[in-house]
């Protein structure tokens, strides 16, 4: 397994356990959870709970990334996420990852007190990013991403896109060890692509960073399903990271947390207990 990472004063223990990020949607229309923790007290309840369900970290998002979303401005997205930020830097003790692919949202939340920043384009989206990533010496996600789903060779090309955002941020000097990669399950892919990158998820994990899963509720479950809905998609979910563990991932970003936290434990003592216990 991978060695720990470190995200401030915490230590993200990559090498140890399958890790769980709760996400914290402080968003009016988000695909899965839109408005349902909007405000202040009903985000800073959310978090609450999924900390005393067992999360390892908690991911905060002040934009939709659904299909079809609506942008906002720097200052409306600091506005819905600096308040909670501040509010849960105080409050608990796991660490904040700011999920944005603004750079002065990503400055701003670190100074607030978030220790990782989760790009959803993986440095490419804003020219400052890398910059603000490497300045911050903190642990970055890499999503992969692009603006279209024309690909020659799918998962080479996905590894390609993913390599040229590592180079991007490690010239900017963001260091080795502060790298996490993500797939992009969702995300400039058909319903085949997401299947397929499922299925080839350990030729990323072979690139030697840790990996973030993030399938939780999205639609190509749903489709796999026969058209579930959103609220019904929760053992489909359980079966993406069952299965993206199995393959190397070491970290899962899901809405449902204390079921996924039972998945993970599960898939980790199958995986790795056995050769830790003595009869």
């Amino acid at each position: 397994m991978q060695q720990g990472i470190q995200a401030g004063s915490y230590e993200l223990p990559v090498h140890q356990r399958t890790l769980v990020m709760g996400i914290l949607n402080i968003t009016p229309d988000s695909f899965s959870d839109g408005g349902h923790h909007h405000t202040l007290e009903r985000a800073l309840e959310h978090a609450r709970r999924m900390v005393k369900d067992g999360a390892d970290i908690i991911d905060i998002g002040g934009e939709s990334t659904r299909p079809g979303h609506d942008p906002v401005s720097v200052e409306e997205e600091l506005e819905r996420v600096i308040p909670i930020i501040e509010r849960l830097t105080d409050e608990i003790d796991i660490p904040l990852s700011i999920d944005t692919y603004k750079a002065e949202v990503a400055r701003q939340a670190v100074h607030a007190g978030a220790r990782i920043i989760n790009d959803i384009w993986g440095g490419k989206a804003d020219a400052m990013m890398p910059k603000v990533m490497a300045e911050s010496g903190l642990p970055v996600i890499l999503m992969h991403n692009r603006d279209n789903k024309q690909y020659t060779n799918f998962v080479n090309d996905v590894l390609n896109d993913i390599n040229e955002c590592i180079d991007l941020v490690k010239e900017a000097g963001v260091e080795h060890n502060n790298i996490i990669l993500d797939p992009g399950i969702g995300f400039a892919k058909t319903y085949k692509h997401n299947l397929e990158m499922m299925y080839h998820m350990d030729k990323l994990v072979s690139l030697g960073y840790p990996v973030l899963l993030g399938t939780s509720r999205k639609m190509f479950i749903g489709k796999a399903l026969g058209d579930m809905p959103v609220t019904e998609r929760m053992e489909g979910t359980a079966a993406t990271v069952a299965l993206g563990v199995e393959r190397g991932c070491r970290i899962v970003r899901v809405h449902d947390v204390k079921p996924i936290v039972r998945v993970c434990r599960m898939m980790d003592a199958m995986l790795y207990g056995w050769q830790q216990q003595k009869e």
